[in-house]
């Protein structure tokens, strides 16, 4: 039988498609997600709203794995809103950003793909819960998406820095 949507949850779905957004158009546009810009915090704002909403949501009545991709979620936004307030970090700390942004943007994916399979077409879903074949298959589709992705963000990083003294 197909999970139903708790009005939380058709809430929390409504509103997880605005980090999806804002961070497509980020990285579309700019490459990354810029903290600094609008679209940054637009995402950031979507992204908390989305994981705070799906706190108070549970398939299996108490803590499970997406709560536990949330938790990570926050931290890798923590880390990305925050890295290049620490001085220490020299360079990498753009790197750090960059990596710690996609890498939330990418975790995004990975409970919509389970619960868009676990409920599409209603009358008999693709999946039947995270280990089917085709989550897994397609939670590495993205995963190897966002190494791609996180691959060239740190060349073209690299190159504007081997670019800036020459034109300084």
């Amino acid at each position: 039988m197909t999970p139903s949507f708790s009005p939380l949850g058709i809430v929390h779905t409504l509103l997880s498609l605005l980090p999806v957004v804002f961070g497509a158009i980020a990285l579309i546009r700019d490459g990354r997600i810029e903290p600094a810009s609008r679209t940054g915090k637009a995402y950031l704002a979507g992204m908390l709203v989305s994981i705070f909403t799906s706190f108070g949501l549970s398939s299996t009545g108490g803590f499970n794995e997406a709560h536990a991709l949330g938790i990570v979620a926050l931290l890798a936004l923590a880390v990305g809103f925050s890295a290049r307030r620490y001085a220490w970090l020299g360079s990498g700390a753009e790197y750090l950003q960059n990596l710690s942004l996609s890498f939330s943007y990418m975790l995004l994916f990975i409970p919509a793909i389970n619960e868009t399979l676990r409920r599409v077409p209603p009358s008999r879903p693709l999946a039947e819960g995270p280990q089917s074949p085709l989550v897994l298959g397609l939670v590495s589709v993205v995963f190897v998406l966002f190494v791609i992705g996180a691959s060239y963000q740190a060349l073209r990083l690299r190159a504007r820095r081997r670019a800036l003294p020459a034109t300084a």
